[in-house]
């Protein structure tokens, strides 16, 4: 009975001979069975967290927060990617809510009907990342990325930049990349501003391609004063490729990204950029799971919102207050 009450972490049992149990168990090759335990429980000590992918250098600092809160805790995150893809998202948490996890962690806001109503229906606390700026089908952690374009758009115009072009990568799937650039053309606006010159790519966020994409709009439209980008690594790309070819930064031309990435750090000159407090994100929403799940916390509805802070680099000139 002691055993069983150690293998099924339930019972009152001293820690020495939780150790010693688990010490045997683990020396005899034995892994305890949690989907039969499952059965009985409804539920077991796993985590579903759900992101677009591990190739964007953003998820694994929020999957670093995530680690760091559930290491202290009996939950254990299991990882599942849909590429940006509503379709690939729906097939991944029918997939994990099939294993009864104690909680879901999912990035974004928007979902397909047919997962939003999986996440609804599952019965277990949902915490949905990375954005706030929307309805959330339960407890929701992340920034607001229509304000976070806003705050880099007036901090362009408060330098003396005019003439401005974007360019950005998988907007078509990039919800929270396109709420930025919203949220930034409409702080343009009240201002008589406007993008002047746009590049877009569907493929993923690389340093070549923000060479080649940053090559291309200066080519066509040579009077650009300032160039915004989607996300860093595009924009550490543009860098680069402006250093080559002698534009003088920040005074010909301005430039920022996005992300905060530890990358920049390794740059001949930083990049402007705004830091998403990627780790906070994964740390805040961790504790909502491990705390709903021990019933430290008994409703849901919890909502955080980060501030992205602005981070002016060497490519923002800084002459006026």
């Amino acid at each position: 009975m002691t055993v069983s009450r150690v293998l099924r972490n339930r019972g009152d049992v001293s820690a020495g001979t939780r150790d010693k149990v688990l010490a045997v168990a683990k020396s005899l090759g034995y892994v305890p069975n949690k989907i039969a335990g499952a059965l009985a429980s409804s539920r077991v000590n796993l985590v579903a967290v759900v992101i677009p992918s591990m190739s964007n250098m953003i998820f694994p600092e929020v999957m670093t927060g995530i680690g760091e809160v559930l290491d202290d805790t009996d939950l254990q995150p299991v990882v599942g990617f849909t590429n940006y893809l509503p379709e690939k998202e729906e097939n991944v948490l029918y997939e994990m809510l099939s294993w009864r996890p104690s909680g879901v962690i999912v990035a974004g806001l928007e979902h397909s009907e047919a997962s939003r109503a999986m996440l609804k229906a599952a019965g277990i606390p949902v915490v949905e990342i990375m954005d706030v700026d929307g309805e959330a089908i339960d407890a929701v952690v992340g920034i607001s990325h229509r304000r976070a374009g806003r705050h880099i758009a007036e901090a362009i115009i408060r330098q003396g930049y005019e003439r401005i072009g974007f360019l950005g990568t998988k907007m078509a799937l990039d919800y929270r990349a396109r709420k930025r650039f919203e949220g930034f053309t409409e702080a343009l606006a009240k201002h008589g501003l406007e993008v002047m010159d746009q590049e877009f790519y569907e493929g993923g966020s690389a340093l070549a391609k923000g060479r080649e994409m940053t090559a291309n709009i200066l080519a066509r439209s040579p009077d650009l004063d300032f160039l915004y980008y989607s996300n860093d690594m595009i924009g550490a790309g543009g860098l680069i490729h402006c250093l080559e070819t002698g534009i003088d930064v920040p005074g010909r031309l301005g430039l920022a990204g996005f992300n905060g990435v530890e990358l920049l750090e390794g740059l001949p000159r930083r990049l402007a950029t705004m830091d998403s407090e990627r780790i906070e994100i994964g740390r805040a929403a961790a504790r909502i799971i491990a705390a709903r799940a021990s019933g430290e916390i008994t409703e849901g509805g919890q909502r955080v919102t980060m501030e992205p802070k602005l981070q002016y680099g060497d490519t923002l000139r800084r002459y006026k207050a």
